[in-house]
């Protein structure tokens, strides 16, 4: 392709970042917990990753997984979050709040807004869920956001192709559109060539061998779904290589 496109990795740790910068990535969205959706990283891994790389670190400060209602306590949670963040480095924080009636929340937003000052402001996939996205998106364009990343409210980005181009005009350049969610080496290209998407993001994991549990299998360290106690997932070089390579 003739335009240069930004690459955006979801990173679960310092190793990941420091592999989707071999791969080619020019930014990162920092995360714990990949699994859930991705949750808020420790301040030890920004710290790390901004001396490790010279990456664009995009944090997330989401506190639990499960939707974007949270208690008062989660919400003052988020704010010193989001002020360690800014005060330690992060280029941008990346954050979503609704009401119960699944729509934005702006007095919350506003909140980290203002803490975020001039760094870069990012809704997440709350969008996805949202009643309205075109009112939402305009929303986001009155609240000063940098970018939204968005599937198009549909389980993988390459099926919402439809809303993300209608996105992608509606915002005029007000507001970036950053789709994520399935993006694959078979469907990448088609993406960005259906939708006028100037930048994408993603994560290519693979499972890696922990040998630690070995001598007792029977013990699970999670909840009734209990994920595998003998490996973990980390970034995958091969994998994000090989998706980088069919849109650049």
């Amino acid at each position: 392709m003739k335009n240069a496109l930004t690459i955006e990795i979801c990173a679960g740790s310092l190793d990941d970042a420091i592999a989707a910068e071999k791969a080619g990535a020019a930014r990162i969205e920092l995360n714990s917990s990949l699994f859930l959706g991705g949750l808020a990283p420790s301040l030890g891994s920004l710290l790390l990753v901004k001396k490790a790389t010279k990456l664009k670190v995009m944090t997330m400060v989401r506190p639990r997984a499960a939707g974007f209602l949270y208690t008062a306590s989660e919400f003052k949670t988020m704010e010193e979050d989001a002020r360690l963040f800014v005060d330690n480095g992060a280029d941008g924080i990346v954050f979503g709040f609704l009401k119960r009636d699944g729509t934005i929340d702006e007095k919350r937003c506003e909140a980290l807004i203002s803490i975020a000052g001039n760094r870069e402001k990012v809704f997440h996939r709350a969008i996805d869920v949202v009643p309205d996205p075109l009112k939402a998106l305009d929303t986001l364009i009155n609240l000063g956001f940098t970018r939204v990343l968005t599937s198009g409210q549909e389980p993988t980005a390459y099926e919402g192709m439809e809303l993300i181009a209608a996105m992608v005009k509606h915002a005029k350049g007000r507001i970036e559109i950053l789709p994520g969610g399935g993006i694959t080496k078979k469907n990448a290209a088609k993406l960005v060539q259906g939708t006028g998407v100037t930048q994408i993001h993603f994560a290519a994991l693979k499972a890696v061998a922990e040998p630690s549990t070995a001598q007792n299998p029977a013990i699970y360290y999670g909840g009734a779904l209990y994920p595998p106690e003998d490996r973990f997932e980390t970034a995958d070089l091969n994998a994000m290589t090989e998706i980088i390579g069919t849109v650049q």
